[in-house]
């Protein structure tokens, strides 16, 4: 890592300023008041998990085992600039979490390398956590994760690390566009901007593989709402969804 940062220990955002000798560590206004800011080829996201940060947005943000499901700002796309330099893997990303929005510091979690995301606003991105960019697995290295951002395909039924947009075309034509879990319909409750909005599911999860897989876009792939998504991945290895369906009832009873 270029910056000494110390597994599990606290930062509030001056803090972490002062560590990298920002000429301004005193100062959190502008972007280092938001969920990310660049500094000398460098990114520190900051976190909020399970609840709403200060200025009211709340994207469902779930820390895992060695994994953040992280929203972006809600106007940002993998494909805005600023995006497209934290997920090319030529950048540290920093990422630092809180549980609570009234607290000024954060936790150090380490490091962020790509596992996978979602095309949509805000990006859905699921970041990796190591402590040295030397340590990422087999499959996530920079060159490979600038091809899967890029959205590259081997062939058209085989998948490595890229998403294949013929296999989530054939899912959706099958399933429609409706939560498998909670039965979401994002058109109905919100119209036409919600019109062919959904995450897809993998069943089997793309970062445990570690290799091609001929994949099945109706057996391997479920289309679901970002908040089941994030909470089918609260469980390693990840929730089925007929098991978050019955957690999910119980919860009503």
């Amino acid at each position: 890592m270029k910056f000494n940062f110390i597994s599990n220990e606290e930062y509030s955002r001056k803090e972490v300023k002062a560590i990298i000798n920002h000429p301004e560590p005193d100062s959190v206004g502008g972007i280092w008041g938001t969920g990310y800011a660049p500094f000398e080829d460098a990114y520190f996201l900051f976190a909020n998990l399970g609840m709403a940060g200060r200025t009211g947005h709340n994207y469902s943000n779930v820390l895992t085992q060695n994994s953040l499901y992280w929203f972006s700002k809600g106007t940002s796309s993998i494909h805005t600039p600023s995006m497209v330099k934290m997920m090319s893997g030529d950048n540290e990303v920093y990422i630092f979490t809180r549980e609570d929005s009234g607290n000024v510091k954060f936790k150090f979690q380490g490091l962020g390398y790509v596992k996978d995301f979602e095309d949509a606003k805000p990006a859905h991105i699921v970041w990796g956590l190591t402590r040295s960019l030397s340590d990422i697995p087999r499959g996530f290295e920079s060159e490979k994760r600038k091809r899967f951002i890029e959205g590259a395909r081997t062939e058209a039924t085989t998948t490595r690390y890229e998403r294949n947009p013929l296999a989530r075309k054939a899912c959706l034509d099958y399933y429609g566009y409706n939560c498998l879990v909670c039965e979401m319909d994002f058109e109905q409750q919100y119209g036409e901007i919600g019109q062919k909005f959904i995450h897809v599911h993998h069943e089997i999860e793309i970062s445990a593989i570690g290799e091609e897989y001929e994949i099945d876009p109706i057996n391997d792939l479920k289309p679901v709402c970002p908040n089941c998504h994030a909470m089918l991945h609260k469980s390693r290895p990840a929730f089925t969804i007929e098991e978050l369906k019955v957690i999910m009832r119980l919860q009503k009873n």
